[in-house]
Order: structure tokens, then sequence, then C-alpha cells
């Protein structure tokens, strides 16, 4: 962010990894962060993530927030961070799982310092 601040004349950016995951994916690694393993059941909207352990239910679709139309496939192209700022993505798909689940961890339980 501090690099295209310090542009002389203002423009856009796209700051991302080129890197495409679905959110089925990142649920699973948040999931697998803390030791539980999901199972899919069902299909479409009625679609559930299971703890393979338990038979808890610990994730469903609300429809509320399906899109009417949604686009197949969304990546983030950085070329032009790459070649204006010298921009690189330093933080992959994995890590970020991690860094996002130990803030709420760490939020979600008060007093502690790490995940």
């Amino acid at each position: 962010m501090w690099l295209i601040l310090q542009q002389d004349e203002p423009d856009d950016y796209i700051l991302a990894s080129g890197e495409a995951h679905s959110v089925r994916e990142f649920v699973e690694r948040a999931f697998g962060h803390i030791g539980v393993t999901l199972e899919w059941r069902g299909t479409g909207v009625e679609e559930r993530g299971v703890d393979a352990n338990t038979g808890r239910v610990l994730v469903q679709i609300d429809e509320r927030y399906v899109r009417p139309t949604e686009v197949d496939d969304l990546c983030g192209d950085a070329t032009k961070a790459k070649l204006k700022l010298g921009w690189e993505a330093e933080v992959g798909f994995e890590e970020l799982v991690k860094e996002m689940m130990e803030s709420d961890l760490v939020a979600m339980m008060p007093g502690r310092k790490d995940a």
C-alpha cells in the first residue's frame, strides 16, 4: 500500500497472489488448522460441512448470500503492480489461512497471545 501512495500519478492496482482457491478449500484448511476434518454431505444449497469425528454440522449455506449470477473463476492478476511497483505477494494461501485463523483464535480467547 505504501508503494502505491508514493506514485506521482494516482492509479489502480490489483494486489493478488495469482492463485485461485475455492471457498470450500479455504473452509477445509481453516478447520484443518484447528484439527477438524470436514465431510461434505448433500448437494447444492443443502450441502453441509460436517465434523468427520462428531457428525456435528459446522458449515452450511445461507441463501441470503448466494449471488444470482456468479463468475466461475476469479483470479487476481498483479502484473501491473509487479511491473510498476516491484510488488510481489509474500504470503501464500496456506500462510494466509493460518494467520487468519490464529488472529480469530486470539480474538475469541481473551488473554491468548498466540495460537
